[in-house]
């Protein structure tokens, strides 16, 4: 069965992206800890981070890292943290989360934003890339 990452790849539900190649999709996570709050996915469907191929996995930290860059240019925080849980989507994925306290990596409080927001965030930090 398809999770929900891969129906967001897919098409089939929508997104705010921020950058894709032919491997990686970066988007908004529209259950943010903070604003900016990043999802870094590889497009093949592993449960896993630590089951991809190395190669994958060091190619998946690269896109990361490009995508943070750019969210630190966009976002006013101290630095973006980087968070791999992979309890809540049986998919790999790294969080990216502007930090400017350590509560916001505690995926307890939640920041509100409207579509307008999201939109204008994720086409701000794709100009960053």
């Amino acid at each position: 069965m398809s999770t929900i990452f891969t129906k967001i790849i897919n098409g089939e539900i929508p997104a705010y992206k921020i950058t894709e190649d032919d491997n990686f999709l970066a988007f908004l996570d529209v259950n943010p800890n903070a604003k900016g709050h990043t999802l870094c996915i590889p497009k093949q469907e592993i449960n896993k981070l630590f089951d991809m191929p190395e190669d994958q996995y060091l190619a998946l930290m690269q896109f990361s890292r490009k995508v943070a860059i750019g969210l630190e240019k966009t976002v006013p925080c101290k630095r973006v943290g980087v968070a791999v849980v992979g309890l809540e989507v049986p998919h790999a994925h790294v969080h990216l989360i502007p930090l400017n306290d350590m509560d916001e990596m505690r995926f307890v409080n939640k920041v509100k934003l409207e579509k307008g927001e999201f939109e204008e965030l994720a086409k701000a930090i794709a100009a960053n890339l």
